[in-house]
C-alpha cells in the first residue's frame, strides 16, 4: 500500500521521523522502495548527477517526466514526488497548473515539489486547489543559484531568517503538504519546524526537522564530483565499480573471460557436420 500525504502528515504530530531519498531510475527505485523509504523525490538534480549539466537550470519537463515514469513503475510503497524544473511554473498560475497536471496525469507520481515561499505561494495554492499535493522548497533553492550567487547558508541574519519563516508560513497556509528546508542553520530550521504544522524535510538543516532528504548519489558514493558538507557517504560504490570495470578490462584482454560457465553449448555432432 503506497504510502499517502496524510500519512506523511501525521507522522509530523505522532514525533515520527520522515525519510526520503531522490531516485532517477527503474532499478534504483526498487531497491529504495524496498528499503521502506517513505517518500522518492525525482529531483531536478538528476540534471547534474544523471544527465551532466553543470546546474539543475538546463532540465527540461521532458528529461524530469521520463525519469519520473520510470520511477513510479519502480515502486508500489513509496509517495513518489515529481521536482518542476525550471520555468516550469514561475511564469503564470495557469502553466504551473498544466505542467503540475502533466507530472501526475503522464507519470503517475502522487505530487509535486516547487521552490519558492511568498512569492510562489498563490500558485501552490492554484495548484493545490486542483487536487494536486504540493511539497514547498525553500532556503537554498538551486534553481536562483544565480541569484543566490552559490551554495550559501541561507537566513544567518535577522532579516534573512524572518523571512525563511514568513516563506515557510506562506507555503503552509497555502495548503502544500510538506516543506523541504535546505542549507538552513539547525537552529533556525528547527524552530520553523515548531512553528508550522506540515512536516519540514530537511537537507542541510539539522537534526531538528521532521525528516531528512539526501541525492542517493551522496550517500552511495556513486558521483564523482562535488559532495557537500551535508552528505554522509554510507558507501563509496564508485571505487567499487571502477574496480569491477577494470578487472572486466583486464579479463577480457587476457582471454580469461568468457569462461566456459559463461558460454553456451552446442552437440559435438553438430560440429562434427560442419567441419566437414
Amino acid at each position: 500500500m503506497r504510502v499517502t500525504i496524510n500519512q506523511i502528515k501525521e507522522m509530523k504530530q505522532k514525533g515520527e521521523k520522515i525519510v526520503m531519498l531522490t531516485s532517477y531510475d527503474y532499478v534504483t527505485a526498487q531497491i529504495v522502495d524496498k528499503a521502506g523509504i517513505h517518500m522518492i523525490l525525482v529531483g531536478d538534480t538528476l540534471g547534474m548527477v544523471v544527465l551532466g549539466y553543470k546546474t539543475t537550470i538546463p532540465v527540461t519537463i521532458e528529461e524530469m517526466l521520463h525519469h519520473t515514469k520510470a520511477v513510479v513503475r519502480g515502486t508500489e510503497n513509496t509517495l513518489v514526488i515529481g521536482d518542476m524544473p525550471f520555468m516550469t511554473y514561475q511564469i503564470s498560475a495557469e502553466e504551473a497548473i498544466r505542467n503540475a497536471g502533466r507530472f501526475l496525469q503522464e507519470t503517475g507520481c502522487q505530487a509535486v515539489k516547487l521552490e519558492g515561499g511568498v512569492t510562489m505561494a498563490e500558485k501552490v495554492k492554484r495548484i493545490v486547489e486542483c487536487g494536486i499535493p504540493v511539497m514547498g522548497h525553500i532556503g537554498l533553492t538551486p534553481q536562483s543559484i544565480n541569484q543566490l550567487g552559490g551554495h550559501k547558508i541561507q537566513g544567518r541574519t535577522p532579516e534573512a531568517a524572518r523571512k525563511l519563516l514568513d516563506d515557510a508560513k506562506a507555503i503552509e497556509q497555502a495548503g502544500a503538504f510538506a516543506l523541504v528546508l535546505e542549507t538552513v542553520p539547525a537552529r533556525l530550521a528547527a524552530l520553523i519546524t515548531k512553528r508550522i504544522s506540515i512536516p519540514t524535510i530537511g537537507i542541510g538543516a539539522g537534526a531538528g526537522c521532521d525528516g531528512q532528504v539526501q541525492v542517493i548519489n551522496d550517500i552511495l558514493g556513486s558521483y564523482t564530483g562535488y559532495i557537500p558538507k551535508h552528505a554522509k557517504q554510507y558507501v563509496k560504490l564508485v571505487d567499487i565499480m571502477s574496480n569491477a570495470v577494470s578487472q572486466y578490462r583486464d579479463e577480457v584482454t587476457t582471454g580469461e573471460f568468457p569462461a566456459d560457465e559463461n558460454s553456451f553449448t552446442i552437440d559435438d555432432a553438430v560440429i562434427a557436420e560442419l567441419e566437414k
